[in-house]
């Protein structure tokens, strides 16, 4: 599976932007899709997470602001992100749960990353 995120950039507190990843190769398989996030300096964590029956899941810093959504017919993930603040400043990256090569195990897939950038 191979991932291409698109749609960050800088904006100012307050602002929005709507982060897009699409998956290609052996989609069939996508379970879970998620949006994890790295600031400098720090760990990556992830933001929001959503499994392929809709159920949604969200890191307590971005509850009610973000929104985590997937078009299972396009293989894309989305990531509405409203109200920025500049403590979201960070490369996002986009993730998937999907089978391996063999079709036997299911294994973690990222894409390239793109920077969100958010001034006060």
């Amino acid at each position: 599976v191979q991932l291409q995120a698109s749609g960050g950039g800088s904006v100012q507190a307050g602002g929005s932007l709507r982060l897009s990843c699409v998956a290609s190769g052996s989609t069939s398989s996508i379970n879970v899709m998620s949006w994890y996030r790295q600031a400098v300096g720090k760990q990556r964590d992830v933001v929001a997470s959503i499994a392929s029956g809709g159920g949604t899941d969200y890191a307590d810093p971005v509850k009610g602001r973000f929104t985590i959504t997937r078009d299972n017919a396009k293989n894309t993930v989305y990531l509405q992100m409203n109200n920025l603040k500049p403590e979201d400043t960070a490369v996002y990256y986009c993730n998937v749960d999907a089978l391996d090569s063999s079709g036997s195990f299911y294994k973690n897939y990222w894409g390239q990353g793109t920077l969100v950038t958010v001034s006060s």
